[in-house]
């Protein structure tokens, strides 16, 4: 019957992980704007990116049958003093191409796309404009083992709240498991992989208020009071369930928030 339910707590901690990271994912402002207008009888998809991994200028495809159909660009630098740049939209057959100027690492540009016909109609694809971010490239062999560390340390904080709340006696292991994947995931590879795409190990509290920096550190306090409580009181299973409460409040603010960027408007012309 122990086993059983532990299979499936296993299960529930997997699901809801799953839950939590799809959720935190397309609510994140690096999530592409996606979308299709009518114009000219014609229904025009679009998916707008949000986020570029470089290196080179990010291009846009959308799909216009329509040859008589056109399209602009309008961007600038976001937080910058710049003018609007307006351009064409280049056609590759059924294709309108935009490009984006490349960015340094954590550079923000703003823009907007418009549809314009022969007879002077014109329609944006969005109310408003879009912001892409620019970041560097980091290697496979870093990214995705953060990541891996990431969300098994989530199944495991959500599996160890579980445990608490069934008052099970893995809860202290299944804690101490939980900070020992939150210290690699967040707090070694982490920072490696925020130094590769925007040039800077960590921007949360001291130093800044990147909300991905902060969120991980409050993780990691929430479970290392917790392996320390359960280690002198094993009694006090309260504090699993706490910090998982934590770590789901947490992974409910959507990712990138606040995250690094450039302010043009303070850099030396």
């Amino acid at each position: 019957m122990k086993k059983s339910r532990s299979i499936l707590l296993w299960v529930v901690a997997f699901v809801l992980m799953l839950v939590l990271a799809v959720y935190q994912r397309m609510t994140g402002p690096t999530y592409p704007v996606s979308g299709s207008i009518t114009f000219n009888n014609e229904v025009v998809k679009y998916k707008l990116p949000r986020s570029n991994d470089g290196p080179g200028d990010d291009i846009i495809k959308i799909k216009v049958q329509n040859q008589n159909v056109l399209a602009y660009i309008k961007y600038k630098r976001f937080k910058s003093n710049d003018d609007w740049t307006v351009k064409q939209l280049k056609r590759d057959g059924d294709y309108l191409l935009a490009s984006i100027p490349e960015q340094p690492p954590a550079g923000k540009v703003i823009y907007q796309i418009s549809l314009v016909d022969f007879t002077g109609n014109n329609k944006t694809l969005t109310a408003e404009p879009v912001i892409i971010r620019f970041k560097g490239v980091v290697p496979p062999y870093i990214l995705y083992p953060h990541i891996l560390f990431m969300f098994v340390g989530m199944v495991y904080s959500l599996r160890a709240g579980l445990e608490a709340f069934y008052k099970g006696n893995r809860t202290y292991a299944y804690s101490l498991f939980t900070m020992n994947l939150m210290i690699i995931g967040g707090l070694i590879l982490g920072p490696i992989v925020q130094y590769l795409a925007f040039g800077a190990f960590w921007t949360g509290w001291p130093f800044g208020h990147d909300l991905t920096d902060n969120k991980t550190l409050l993780v990691f306090i929430a479970w290392i009071v917790t392996v320390f409580q359960l280690k002198k009181h094993p009694e006090r299973k309260y504090w699993a369930i706490i910090a998982t409460i934590v770590t789901i409040v947490v992974y409910l603010v959507p990712h990138s928030v606040l995250g690094s960027e450039i302010d043009y408007t303070k850099l030396p012309k």
